[in-house]
């Protein structure tokens, strides 16, 4: 069994700065790609960014520059850095992970962490 979760959530002001991490655990044999999506009140979710195991990232156009993706494959664990906060990036953040076990390979998404920009 597998799971990831994600932390660092919460409340913080407009150019203010939050750090999410997202750790997955259980019967893991690799872990390929890492990555962060973000669902706002009444939007779909939508595409923030992601690593490889080899470190390539990508992220998407509107949040280059303030957004950093980043991971620890010892802990497995993938965070995003994310400055200069804006009101517009209040949403939930999920976190996913292509983890193979046991010759499978699956995505697997956490359960959301809350961000929050408001003064």
């Amino acid at each position: 069994q597998v799971q990831v979760v994600e932390s660092g959530g919460g409340l913080v002001q407009p150019g203010g700065s939050l750090r999410l991490s997202c750790a997955a655990s259980g019967n893991i044999i690799s872990i390929y790609g890492m990555g962060w999506y973000r669902q706002a009140p009444g939007k779909e979710r939508e595409f923030v960014a992601n690593i490889g195991s080899g470190g390539r990232t990508r992220y998407a156009d509107s949040l280059k520059g303030r957004f950093t993706v980043s991971r620890d494959n010892g802990k497995n664990t993938v965070y995003l850095q994310m400055n200069s906060l804006e009101p517009e990036d209040t949403a939930v953040y999920y976190c996913n992970a292509d983890i193979g076990t046991n010759y499978v390979l699956n995505t697997y998404w956490g359960q959301g962490t809350q961000v929050t920009v408001s003064s």
